[in-house]
């Protein structure tokens, strides 16, 4: 019996855990499992309630658009209040747009009520990593960052199963704005449950810092990181609303379909997780992201190629293995950061990047009305320029950590 508590004690310290943090990773499996119930065949919904492949296309924009403003000011809202009380603001601004998919079943409804649930994700990630940072070892922060990547594609891979049993049953009309009035109940639990456990440590800032300072203090190395993660994000981003499209509507296969190879994306993303942030602590952070840059790559090419479903799951095997390094490089944006900026950078670095990338994500449906092959192949080009600016250009700031 005695060995029991000093075995939960070592575990705890070989993932760097605290209460702090399971409170957060317990949010993020009630407010995820909500949000990808519906938002995965938010494309195929729009269509069916009167939208074009250009609403599909505009809603991708959007996404990008509104994480790069949202990226950057809920990092300044986190340094300014701190993480719990940032945390419970976005929460409550998803409910607000769920309640409008839910109460307007309509395609310009859809758009409006996007601008609100599409934000949490945007919102909460540098109060998130700031928590991290702030209640986790410095030699611990690829892993607490790896926790949370983990436990977050939980809801990602059993969400969209749940979404698809609804619309098979319901049609997807209905069965959609079923799967956001779940989303909507377990919203409200998790509000509930943040406000309960979720311990803010951080102490309150005096003042919002200012983009262009912060900008300005971002180290060469994050810049060339920046500018290389730019140019993959095109390959991700280009085909990303078009993928639902892909497997249902070109290859007609069902929603259900869908959701196991997502499941099977999710589960891949997993698996590789722990071990690759064990790795992280005795190997170049350069060649992991590096791996992760090729990944996603690869993928639209790969995909272009997959017709029948046994070279579609190979192809989401791919899409879940570009998880590799995403730890790593977020880990990273944060360790480089300084001390009381560091929601403020990593809201930088994803504003300047999500702007770019949703400038870019307007031609996504042009490109998908050329053809898909237009779609796939421009992506994967992209990507391999940011691929080989960071393999030539990046650096490799591994070894550069916060003492604390």
């Amino acid at each position: 019996m005695t060995n029991k508590p000093q075995r939960f004690q070592r575990v705890k310290k070989f993932f760097g855990v605290n209460p702090s943090v399971l409170s957060m990773l317990g949010m993020v499996v009630l407010l995820g499992l909500g949000e990808k119930m519906g938002e995965r065949f938010l494309p195929v919904y729009l269509i069916a309630i009167g939208g074009s492949v250009y609403a599909v296309g505009f809603l991708n924009a959007m996404d990008n658009f509104l994480s790069a403003i949202y990226s950057y000011v809920g990092g300044a809202i986190s340094d300014r209040f701190g993480y719990k009380r940032a945390l419970i603001a976005y929460t409550c601004v998803s409910l607000v747009g769920y309640l409008i998919v839910i109460v307007f079943p309509h395609w310009q409804a859809v758009l409006l009520g996007a601008i609100f649930f599409i934000s949490w994700t945007a919102l909460s990630l540098p109060a998130i990593l700031s928590l991290v940072s702030s209640t986790v070892k410095a030699e611990k922060q690829t892993m607490g960052v790896s926790l949370h990547s983990l436990v977050r594609r939980i809801p990602m891979a059993l969400g969209p199963i749940l979404g698809a049993f609804f619309i098979q049953a319901y049609g997807i009309r209905e069965g959609a704005r079923i799967a956001f009035a779940f989303a909507l109940g377990l919203g409200i639990f998790a509000l509930f449950f943040l406000w309960k456990f979720v311990e803010d440590k951080q102490p309150v800032k005096s003042s919002t810092p200012n983009l262009f300072t912060t900008y300005r203090n971002m180290p060469s190395a994050l810049k060339t990181l920046l500018l290389s993660d730019i140019f993959v994000r095109f390959a991700e981003q280009i085909p990303y609303a078009f993928v639902v499209l892909w497997v249902m509507q070109v290859n007609e296969f069902p929603a259900l379909s869908f959701s196991l190879l997502t499941l099977i994306e999710m589960v891949v993303a997993m698996l590789v997780y722990i071990p690759v942030a064990i790795l992280n602590e005795r190997t170049s952070s350069k060649t992991l992201v590096a791996i992760t840059f090729g990944f996603f790559t690869v993928f639209p090419w790969i995909l272009l190629m997959s017709k029948s479903m046994e070279m579609l799951m190979f192809a989401f095997v791919i899409r879940g293995l570009k998880e590799f390094g995403e730890p790593t490089r977020k880990a990273l944006i944060v360790k480089l950061a300084p001390s009381g900026t560091k929601a403020s950078m990593f809201g930088t670095y994803y504003l300047l990047r999500d702007f770019v990338v949703s400038i870019v994500s307007l031609s996504s449906a042009y490109l998908w009305s050329l053809s898909p092959s237009a779609n796939f192949i421009t992506a994967g080009l992209l990507g391999l320029v940011g691929t080989c600016i960071f393999i030539f250009f990046g650096k490799d700031e591994n070894t550069r950590v916060e003492t604390r």
